[in-house]
């Protein structure tokens, strides 16, 4: 056979934290059988890659699960890779001195990583139920702030928002830094529905046709189960893109992310990924219902 004429060019973008990293150890080192694929890997932060996807830049990527309710046209959802919490998830974080939420009548300033981040639609799914609580941490529909993930400890630390919504690995560095958990979504999810909350998956364009979607798919849940089985030199892979964490941090986070749901999503992740779809629509959060269309 001709190589040149039967390999398969697939750009994938994926963000730069560890979770990540680590479930494409395989694929960026060739660790296992490429089955006729070349990857190039796009490494840019989950807006980023949320937005490329909306223009359909790349073949495969990681995208917010709310993105998706955007890319739904254009691509099909792989069921290995997602980015699943169970009883956690998104945090919002705030500086211990504050104590007490601002005045009742006042609007929170909140840092947000990105318009189309899941940890966005959570929040606002969070405050559509539950602002009129006397015990919620948001009494009012917060003023988001978009701001870049990384930059986000800062914007609260300076006064510059009065919370910080936080993903990646600052869902468990956020003490280092002097702030605390205000609340935590992901928990909240789980009370609320009963299910778990994903967060992020990978998706990948219909125009590849179903062969070559379902050749893909199927070698990346290989990279993810080599990984797995191989969890140490992953681990150091991964270690890299930890924006300075300990070992033992790298191993924690990457064990929050990357777990059964990761390496198959399931009935029950489908179930909460479609749930957050149903309740984002009655919310008028989404501007239509959407189908989630799995690669089987």
């Amino acid at each position: 056979m001709n190589r040149s004429l039967s390999l398969k060019r697939i750009r994938i973008g994926h963000s730069p934290d560890p979770d990540d990293a680590f479930m494409f150890y395989a694929l960026a080192h060739e660790k296992i059988d490429m089955r006729g694929f070349e990857v190039e890997h796009v490494i840019e932060d989950i807006e980023s890659l949320n937005q490329r996807a909306r223009k359909g830049e790349l073949e495969v990527t990681a995208v917010s699960c709310h993105a998706y309710a955007y890319l739904a046209d254009r691509y099909a959802v792989m069921r290995s890779g997602a980015s699943v919490g169970d009883h956690y998830g998104p945090i919002l974080v705030r500086r211990k001195a504050d104590g007490e939420p601002r005045e009742k009548d006042s609007v929170p300033r909140v840092a947000v990583p990105g318009q189309l981040t899941t940890a966005y639609l959570i929040m606002r799914l969070y405050e559509k139920l539950e602002c009129q609580s006397p015990t919620a941490v948001l009494r009012a529909p917060s003023r988001a702030i978009f701001t870049p993930f990384d930059k986000i400890f800062d914007s609260v630390k300076s006064g510059k928002s009065d919370y910080g919504l936080v993903i990646h690995e600052g869902q468990i560095t956020y003490e280092k830094h002097g702030l605390e958990k205000a609340l935590d979504l992901g928990s909240w999810w789980c009370e609320r529905t009963r299910l778990p909350l994903p967060l992020g998956v990978d998706i990948i364009r219909k125009d590849l046709g179903p062969e070559v979607m379902r050749s893909f798919a199927a070698l990346f849940k290989e990279s993810i189960q080599y990984a797995l089985k191989h969890r140490e030199e992953a681990l150091k892979y991964a270690s890299q893109f930890g924006r300075g964490i300990t070992p033992e941090l790298n191993d924690r986070f990457v064990g929050m992310y990357v777990n059964d749901y990761t390496v198959e999503l399931g009935e029950k992740g489908e179930a909460g990924f479609r749930e957050m779809m149903e309740r984002a629509f009655s919310a008028g959060i989404l501007p239509k219902k959407i189908h989630l269309e799995f690669i089987r």
